[in-house]
């Protein structure tokens, strides 16, 4: 089925150039759907966005150390604010890490946290970190919930809103 996309809001005015504006846009499947939201200013105020849909106050973040080092703090400030619980796994930067080792050491890595079924798996940072970090959230406990909050402009429009995650292998 191809889903169908839904815009609830159109930025267009001078209004919605303010640093907290949003655009939401809802994406619907045949059995569920979810939301994109798109907009400036919504890293520092992600925990507002995430409390309401989570199914527990509890996350795990998953980003490499480059976007470790410019965001992580401020996502955790975010979520903090928004008394969302979270522990953060910093991997390292580059698309060697996308591969059956690294997907076994960060599945391993979110076990010993003693994640649950209803911890949410946060991913922040571009395509490669949303590939290994959104297939390692369908590996333990039959899945995990996965939010993206992509940091480049191809996770943006490409693999944040797909679905689909992927490692490399040898063939």
């Amino acid at each position: 089925m191809t889903p169908e996309y839904h815009k609830t809001a159109q930025a267009d005015t001078p209004e919605d150039l303010k640093p907290d504006s949003h655009d939401r846009l809802r994406v619907e499947l045949a059995e569920r759907g979810y939301d994109i939201v798109v907009g400036r200013g919504l890293l520092d105020r992600a925990g507002r966005h995430l409390a309401p849909v989570l199914a527990r106050p509890r996350v795990v973040i998953v980003s490499d150390q480059t976007v470790a080092d410019l965001y992580l703090a401020r996502l955790q400030s975010a979520l903090e604010d928004a008394a969302i619980s979270h522990r953060a796994i910093i991997l390292a930067a580059g698309e060697q890490t996308k591969n059956f080792i690294h997907l076994e050491n960060l599945t391993g890595r979110l076990l010993e946290l003693k994640i649950e079924r209803d911890t949410t798996l946060i991913v922040l940072g571009g395509g490669v970190i949303g590939d290994l970090a959104g297939f390692a959230a369908a590996v333990p406990l039959r899945g995990i919930p996965f939010v993206q909050i992509p940091t480049t402009l191809l996770a943006m429009v490409d693999s944040s809103v797909g679905g689909k995650t992927g490692i490399n292998t040898a063939q």
